[in-house]
């Protein structure tokens, strides 16, 4: 089986939204690694990265999320995950993986693009 990786970009009020589907590995993470620093080169600061439907995330995945917050926060912006409990067919796989490793406390995550792109609405605990 051929999954296939694709990142789309929207925008929704002050945010930009890359949502990204597929396996998010060694090979297709400068992909996203690239769309985030476009968005920033373009002075969008404020980024969800919905992962919703991402089956496989392995660390070279990881690394470009926690390189994402850092080129964010050093642009004094605003970067929010999307990971819901159940996604991805059986369950967020970057969502278990983040834990696993012990680095989802660094995200703000949320269950939804609604709550990722609400001001008021709170992130979901670590």
């Amino acid at each position: 089986m051929v999954v296939a990786f694709n990142v789309t970009g929207d925008e929704q009020g002050e945010w930009t939204v890359l949502s990204v589907s597929g396996e998010l590995d060694l090979v297709t993470s400068p992909v996203l690694r690239g769309r985030v620093h476009d968005a920033v080169a373009e002075g969008r600061h404020s980024l969800v990265l919905d992962l919703s439907e991402v089956y496989f995330c392995d660390s070279s995945g990881v690394g470009v999320l926690i390189a994402s917050r850092r080129l964010i926060h050093s642009c004094r912006g605003k970067l929010r995950l999307i990971l819901p409990a159940q996604g991805a067919a059986d369950g967020s796989h970057v969502n278990r993986v983040l834990g696993a490793l012990g680095v989802r406390r660094l995200f703000e995550v949320h269950p939804d693009l609604d709550s990722a792109t609400d001001e008021e609405a709170g992130p979901l605990s670590a």
